[in-house]
């Protein structure tokens, strides 16, 4: 974003685009003209400016307690008893809530999905580490309430929450591979170990999701053997794109060992190995779609293109030949995902001043859904076409729903939730307009033109019903579909300490015809930047009991400024037309998380550069199998390529003289 002031105007770019404002102060900020102006007024920009209210930051109510987890450093430990230090009570320590707590006819529940339960405390015998046993004046607070007839406020730090939450699923791969001699593979049998931790949340999923993303490419024939395995670790739950971004990536893996195994190109191994129509048929038989609608031969071809693809690898193989202590890597990988629609409510109700109010069944965290439903609204009313409805965005607002006002208002997930919830707006919408319809005609002959405001308020003097609400079910041939999408990452990496530098990310990904592209290019930046630190950064060992050891911030390494891709180019691709999805859209929120595989790729070409030059010192011939775990974190790629490469290059060079 680009701030340009002249004494009369205020000129600025979002995105690419050029924005101006006359007749304006001098001393006017972008923050202040983006805080009143209508277009930009919804925008969450509390976070940004430091003056967004989170839970912990509103003043405590009187007498009121606070409290804090105790939970188990040790997995199989049997509980005896729980008991308040009495050094505890004199400063002012209340109570200790454990699940003997829990009143009559109440259960231990903490958690809850259609898959099993999660109690809420240990009882007998903490069954791994990171259990919650107790809590020290109060538990969930509802239940510290209820026994000591106060409020109880909880602040869960991050080391806490850390320890006791377990984050993605870890998997164990193991696997045989059929090819042929130009690298086209026959034949892929697995077996896969899930992680998934001491109880079941939502490791049921897993199996489906990860072989959804496996068959991104021609396998042949294909066999999976998925066990999903309990563990002594607290449970693993989803996360942007669960299952499916280790699934993408076991493909990409596999990919790298065979063209390494053949000494061949891995670019062209994955070339290759992409799906064709009649194969897309095979491993996709319900969401496979028209042959039209299969766009990733072209987004394959176009990135190369758009991207100097062929050009700049030959500038990585000159950039290597004559750096020794630096290697760059260079790697395009496609992404196919299946993902699913599911049924949504939406209601929309118009006050009698005009005001229109939204209510869906998604949850808005971020993901610009509520900015959906807002021009999906305005755009269905719209047809009523009447005076002054262009400003009718800045009549609707969007409300957060609840279980009494939408019944079945589902769960926020799968990247879908926005376009399903678009369309059970557009047709709340459409059955507002059908009772508008008459009444308007009936008006115009009477007065001529109308406006929105006047149509309400006759509306309203004539007893129209004007609150509508659907539920929306996808039908068979629109409930699943593939997206599609392809990136080209370059890094750079120094074989001296392990540092990796990422140079550029080049993505091309097909959003059908994008309901707002501003919000669906930030999903698809943020998701890759997200997977970026899946892949590269966010290390989560544990000990032998399963503690986690990187329990908080300065040791969890996430994505920052410095780590973004100096070069990020991203573009959508418009797809045609096609009258079984919301509005010919597709889904943006977890698919481009899976192109981050592109960076981790791209390193392994760096590291494999660097192991090259390594054995030839040694006079060893090339080892090109290995492997690069995930994350790909500084001492990982030291220990492949790292501090003494120093020694050995002296050796080396001794030796030559």
């Amino acid at each position: 974003m680009q701030l340009q002031k002249t004494p009369t105007s205020l000129v600025f770019g979002v995105n690419g685009e050029r924005f101006e404002l006359t007749h304006v102060h001098p001393s006017t900020t972008l923050l202040e003209f983006l805080r009143t102006h209508t277009r930009f007024k919804s925008a969450k920009l509390g976070c940004g400016e430091g003056e967004a209210v989170f839970v912990d930051d509103i003043p405590s109510p009187p007498n009121c307690l606070h409290g804090a987890y105790i939970y188990s450093a040790k997995p199989l430990a049997r509980v005896r008893s729980i008991k308040l230090n009495p050094e505890l009570q004199l400063d002012r320590v209340r109570d200790v809530i454990s699940s003997k707590d829990i009143p009559n006819g109440g259960e231990n529940i903490g958690s809850k999905t259609v898959f099993g339960i999660e109690p809420l405390f240990a009882e007998e015998e903490a069954r791994c580490v990171g259990e919650r046993l107790a809590f020290v004046v109060a538990t969930s607070c509802a239940l510290a309430a209820h026994k000591l007839q106060r409020p109880v406020r909880i602040y869960l730090n991050r080391k806490t929450d850390m320890i006791m939450a377990g984050g993605r699923h870890p998997m164990k791969i193991t696997y045989s591979v059929g090819f042929r001699n130009d690298g086209k593979i026959t034949a892929l049998k697995l077996q896969i170990l899930v992680n998934a931790g001491i109880y079941v949340d939502i490791s049921a999923i897993m199996p489906h999701n990860v072989v959804s993303a496996l068959k991104k490419y021609d396998w042949g024939t294909l066999a999976c053997d998925i066990k999903v395995c309990r563990t002594n670790h607290p449970s693993r739950s989803a996360m942007r794109g669960p299952g499916e971004v280790q699934g993408s990536f076991i493909a990409e893996a596999i990919i790298e060992n065979v063209a390494a195994t053949l000494s061949k190109d891995v670019d062209s191994v994955r070339s290759i190995n992409l799906h064709t129509y009649n194969s897309l048929q095979s491993f996709y038989e319900y969401s496979h779609g028209e042959p039209n609608e299969y766009t990733l031969p072209i987004i394959w071809n176009e990135l190369a293109v758009s991207a100097n693809y062929d050009q700049r690898t030959k500038m990585v193989q000159e950039f290597n030949r004559i750096n020794t202590w630096k290697k760059r890597g260079i790697s395009r990988v496609p992404v196919v995902i299946q993902l699913m629609q599911r049924p949504t409510p939406g209601k929309v109700s118009i006050f009698s001043d005009g005001s229109v109010v939204v209510e869906v069944g998604g949850i808005e965290v971020g993901q610009g859904l509520w900015t959906k439903v807002k021009q999906m609204a305005a755009y269905a009313l719209g047809a009523i076409q009447c005076d002054g409805i262009g400003g009718l965005l800045d009549k609707i607002r969007v409300i957060q729903s609840d279980t009494v006002s939408l019944i079945q208002g589902g769960f926020t997930a799968g990247s879908t939730t926005s376009e399903s919830s678009c369309e059970a707006v557009r047709l709340s919408c459409n059955i507002l307009v059908e009772r508008l319809k008459p009444l308007k005609e009936n008006l115009q002959k009477e007065m001529g033109s109308i406006n929105w405001e006047t149509l309400i308020l006759q509306a309203y003097m004539q007893a129209v019903n004007l609150s509508a609400s659907s539920f929306y079910v996808p039908s068979m041939s629109s409930m699943s579909y593939l997206n599609y999408g392809a990136a080209i990452s370059e890094v750079e990496i120094d074989l001296l300490n392990g540092e990796t530098r990422f140079l550029q990310t080049d993505i091309i990904y097909d959003c059908g015809q994008s309901l707002n592209p501003a919000v669906d290019l930030g999903q698809i930046e943020g998701a890759f930047v997200q997977g970026l630190g899946y892949f590269m950064l966010e290390q989560y060992e544990t000990n032998l009991d399963g503690l986690v050891l990187q329990d908080g911030t300065w040791n969890y390494k996430i994505p920052t400024i410095d780590t973004i891709p100096l070069q990020f180019n991203v573009q959508i691709l418009n797809s045609g037309h096609h009258q079984h999805r919301v509005l010919s859209s597709k889904a943006s929120g977890e698919p481009p998380l899976l192109l981050a595989a592109s960076i981790h790729c791209a390193t392994r070409a760096a590291v494999k550069e660097a192991r090259k030059q390594l054995l030839s010192w040694s006079n060893q011939e090339e080892d090109s199998i290995f492997q690069l775990e995930v994350p790909a974190t500084m001492p990982v790629v030291k220990a492949l390529c790292g501090l003494d490469n120093v020694e050995r290059y002296l050796k080396w060079k001794m030796g030559r003289t």
